[in-house]
């Protein structure tokens, strides 16, 4: 596993622009002995059965990476390992959960199982890109559990916060500023910035708090003595799970006077409860759970019951010199293993 992670750090997989790695893992899996499906830069495999009426448990890890970060000391694409660590892009975002979660797929497939296991190793997670996991549930099919590989420290992501932008558009009407003609557009913006940063939606999670709302980009007037009749503004929402993402932005709607266009809807938060059995499960290994701050492939699976969990520090992700632990790959592995093995999902 450590040599196949070390052939992809290798390969430049950056968002749309996978082919190769896919090519690398394809090519590994068939010489392994694996029965491989491909669509597009995405690869699974199944364990036999399917339609057996077995609960499905899909495994899911990301292929691509973001670009390198201009302080790298290091060739991101030379995997090198110094004592305990392994160095290259992509190592721990999200390459230690890629090859854990297949580690763990195969040892689980050596002995009946009460679920049915799906590894899939998908692209554009890093870009929320429509062709990465999204397309290739048809052809997975309904799945009941999704262990989604992201790096964790192997401690459970039991809730993860969603990603709403909103585009908004106060109105108002050009006039002299010399006469004080006019309705300014920005004055209206401001009263509806104002509610965004003091609104709180009554619903908080144990995990993530509170909705988060920030306006993050303004841009108003075309010169300085015209009042202006537009005021456009950019508002970064992170929804907690306690609401889905339209619902929050039909609230929005109601308060404020302003145009309020979403970029999209598909990104939205998730929640697993404590009582799972997976969850559970992980509670008796001693393992911690925690709301994530961070989006995965999580946010376009609002259908699906999914724990975010794996190898690496979430904190090195996207830094230079990224590195993942051969140990926690280790480590990874194993807890993924005893984790899912015979767990039965009712």
């Amino acid at each position: 596993m450590i040599d196949l992670l070390k052939s992809l750090i290798s390969i430049p997989s950056f968002s749309r622009e996978e082919a190769a790695a896919c090519d690398c893992l394809e090519a590994w899996m068939k010489a392994h002995g694996l029965d491989v499906h491909r669509k597009g830069n995405n690869v699974w495999v199944e364990q036999p059965g399917r339609g057996d009426g077995r609960p499905v448990v899909l495994l899911n890890a990301h292929l691509d990476t973001v670009r390198p970060a201009a302080g790298y000391t290091r060739d991101p694409f030379t995997p090198v390992v110094e004592g305990d660590r392994l160095y290259g892009l992509g190592s721990n975002d999200d390459g230690g959960s890629l090859v854990a979660l297949l580690a763990a797929f195969i040892e689980l497939s050596r002995q009946p199982q009460p679920c049915r296991f799906v590894y899939s190793a998908t692209a554009e997670e890093e870009v929320c890109g429509q062709g990465g996991i999204e397309s290739i549930l048809a052809d997975i099919g309904p799945f009941d559990l999704g262990i989604i590989g992201e790096p964790t420290q192997m401690q459970m992501a039991v809730a993860e916060r969603g990603l709403m932008v909103l585009d908004c558009t106060a109105h108002g009407r050009s006039g002299h500023a010399a006469r004080g003609e006019g309705v300014n557009a920005l004055y209206e913006a401001i009263a509806d910035i104002d509610w965004f940063r003091t609104y709180r939606f009554p619903l908080s999670s144990d995990y993530l708090g509170e909705v988060k709302m920030t306006v993050t980009m303004i841009q108003c007037g075309t010169q300085h003595n015209v009042v202006p009749d537009r005021c456009t503004y950019v508002v970064d929402v992170r929804p907690n799970g306690m609401y889905t993402n339209p619902e929050i932005l039909a609230e929005i709607q109601a308060h404020v006077r302003s145009d309020v266009v979403p970029r999209s809807l598909r990104h939205s938060s998730s929640h697993i409860p404590l009582a799972h059995p997976v969850v559970q499960r992980g509670l008796s290994l001693g393992l911690t759970p925690f709301g994530s701050p961070t989006t995965s492939n999580q946010t376009v699976l609002p259908a699906y019951t999914t724990l975010k969990i794996g190898p690496g520090d979430s904190a090195r992700s996207h830094t230079a010199d990224e590195y993942i632990l051969l140990s926690e790959i280790q480590q990874g592995t194993d807890i993924y293993f005893k984790l899912l093995n015979q767990l039965e999902i009712k």
